[in-house]
C-alpha cells in the first residue's frame, strides 16, 4: 500500500464541527487533516448574520466565522485540504478512502463531519433572494424579522415549530401548506392551530419569491386545486421542508435512521464502526445550530483520542 498515505485523524467536512474536531484533534497531536468537501464552511457560509453564538456580543457573518474556526484549526497544526472524500471502505482499520482527485488515504480514525443540506423549493427567485430574506432556519434568522411579517413553507413537525417560534418574534406568521391537512403530530398541530399569530393558507404552494435590492416584499402563490394566484406581503421566507443528511457515501456501512442521519452511541460520537466517529448536522436531526456542532465536534475529537490511546 506504498500508494497510499497514512493519516491518524481524518476529518471528513469543514462546517463549525469539522473545524471544532480539527481543533481540539490537533491539540492533542493527531496531527488532523481535514477535507473541505463540496461547501467548505458548511451551511453557515450561506447565511447572513449570526447572533447567537456565545462570544460575538455584535453579532458575525457566518462566512467570516467559518474562517476565523479555519485559522484556528490552522495554528495548531491541522492540515486543510480543498477536497471531497469521494469513496470510504471502513471493512477493517486502518480505513481506506479515495478523494475526487484521486488520492489514496488510510485513517487510523475517521470523524465524519458532512453535514447535512436544507431542501429547496427550486425556484430561480429562492436563490436569488437567499439570505436576503429566504432562509432555511428560523431559530437562526427569525430574530431580523422582529415584528415584521413572514412566511413558512411546510406542513411537518418541522414547519410547525418554525412557524411557532416565529410567531414570538414576528408580527404575523403565514404558514404556507400545499395540501389541505398538516402532516404535523396532533400537538403540534393543534398549538399551530390555536395560535392567532400563525394563519394557515391550505393548498398554496409558493411559485416566486418576490423583491428588490433591499430584499423580500413578497411571494406569489398558486392554489393546488383551483390554480388561482394570490400576492401576499412578507418581509422574511423561511423553507421547513426538511433536511438531508449528507451520508449517502457512507450508506451500507454506517448505521443511519430511516431520514439518513447517523446513528451515534448514547451521548458519544460512536458509530456502529469502531474507529469512525460522526459529529455535527449529519446526526442531529433535532437542533442543528452551529453551537451544538461545533460541540458535538469537540465530542468527536476527545473520543478519537481516547480510542486511538486504548487501540495503539
Amino acid at each position: 500500500m506504498s500508494d497510499f498515505e497514512k493519516v491518524r485523524c481524518l476529518i471528513i467536512g469543514s462546517g463549525p464541527s469539522g473545524y471544532t474536531a480539527a481543533i481540539y484533534a490537533a491539540r492533542a497531536d493527531l496531527k488532523p487533516v481535514l477535507y473541505e468537501g463540496m461547501q467548505p464552511g458548511g451551511q453557515l457560509t450561506i447565511t447572513t448574520e449570526i447572533d447567537n453564538f456565545p462570544g460575538y456580543p455584535e453579532g458575525i457573518t457566518g462566512t467570516e466565522m467559518m474562517e476565523d474556526l479555519k485559522k484556528q484549526a490552522i495554528r495548531f497544526g491541522t492540515d486543510i485540504r480543498s477536497d471531497i472524500i469521494s469513496e470510504a471502505d471502513f471493512s477493517e482499520r486502518p480505513f481506506k478512502l479515495l478523494t475526487d482527485s484521486g488520492k489514496k488515504l488510510l485513517a487510523d480514525a475517521v470523524i465524519i463531519s458532512t453535514g447535512a443540506s436544507a431542501k429547496w423549493l427550486g425556484l430561480e427567485s429562492e436563490e436569488k433572494f437567499r439570505g436576503l430574506g429566504v432562509s432555511a432556519c428560523a431559530t437562526c434568522d427569525g430574530f431580523f424579522y422582529r415584528n415584521q411579517v413572514v412566511g413558512v413553507v411546510g406542513g411537518g413537525d418541522t414547519a410547525c415549530e418554525e412557524a411557532s417560534y416565529l410567531s414570538n418574534i414576528c408580527k404575523k406568521v403565514y404558514l404556507i401548506v400545499r395540501r389541505d391537512v398538516l402532516r404535523a403530530s396532533k400537538a403540534m398541530q393543534e398549538r399551530v392551530m390555536q395560535n392567532e399569530k400563525i394563519e394557515i393558507f391550505w393548498n398554496n404552494k409558493p411559485i416566486e419569491v418576490l423583491g428588490d435590492d433591499n430584499g423580500v416584499n413578497g411571494v406569489m402563490l398558486e392554489n393546488t386545486k383551483t390554480g388561482e394566484l394570490k400576492q401576499i406581503d412578507l418581509t422574511g421566507f423561511f423553507l421547513a421542508i426538511g433536511h438531508h443528511p449528507n451520508s449517502d457515501i457512507f450508506k451500507g456501512q454506517i448505521n443511519t435512521n430511516a431520514e439518513g442521519y447517523i446513528i451515534t452511541e448514547g451521548k458519544t460520537s460512536y458509530t456502529n464502526i469502531p474507529g469512525v466517529f460522526a459529529a455535527g448536522d449529519v446526526q442531529d436531526n433535532s437542533y442543528r445550530q452551529a453551537i451544538t456542532a461545533a460541540g458535538s465536534g469537540c465530542i468527536a475529537a476527545i473520543d478519537v483520542e481516547r480510542f486511538l490511546s486504548e487501540n495503539k
